[in-house]
């Protein structure tokens, strides 16, 4: 896999969401953000993320969705539990994924981020498939970026975040992958 020059990866299906900017002018991609997501909450396939990321969720069709279905936010990929790779925003623009964030005391990680959301949930495990693709996608990213660390959602947003959760192997992660960042 690789990451073009306009930040699209090969090999992911392409939906353009309108939740994205501008980056600031000279910021360069140092972070992977990896989150967990299912809407509603614990329940894998369909097309309600695609939904949320593209602002068309129906607030009526699940009453979870009533307080999530006017949020505008977006992630760059979206990895499903088969490993099928979605792409909602080019890894050269902002995607609206951290929210509220810090990390090594600097704020506003979407501005130097590329955030990953899994289908998943905190409490359980995700499918080989993931893990395969997330390594994949994670050393394209790095060949294409000077990414100096990876970090869930909840190492940015402690205490506003739990995911990727505690079902989240990141030795595995780091071992698939082949290296160690921190």
């Amino acid at each position: 896999m690789n990451i073009d020059a306009e930040g699209l990866a090969d090999g992911a299906e392409y939906i353009p969401s309108p939740n994205c900017d501008e980056r600031p002018a000279g910021m360069a991609v140092e972070l992977l953000v990896i989150h967990n997501i299912s809407l509603p909450p614990g329940v894998f396939g369909g097309g309600a993320v695609t939904d949320l990321f593209l602002n068309r969720l129906d607030p009526r069709a699940h009453p979870y969705y009533e307080s999530i279905a006017t949020l505008h936010v977006s992630a760059h990929f979206f990895i499903r539990r088969d490993g099928a790779l979605l792409q909602f925003v080019p890894c050269t623009k902002r995607a609206w994924h951290a929210g509220q964030s810090s990390w090594r005391g600097r704020e506003r990680c979407n501005d130097f981020s590329v955030g990953i959301e899994l289908e998943g949930s905190d409490d359980l495990p995700f499918s080989d498939a993931q893990y395969r693709r997330l390594a994949v996608l994670t050393a394209a990213l790095q060949r294409r970026y000077p990414i100096v660390a990876r970090v869930g959602h909840s190492d940015i947003a402690p205490g506003r975040k739990t995911d990727p959760g505690p079902s989240f192997d990141w030795q595995r992660y780091s071992l698939e992958i082949g290296n160690n960042l921190v």
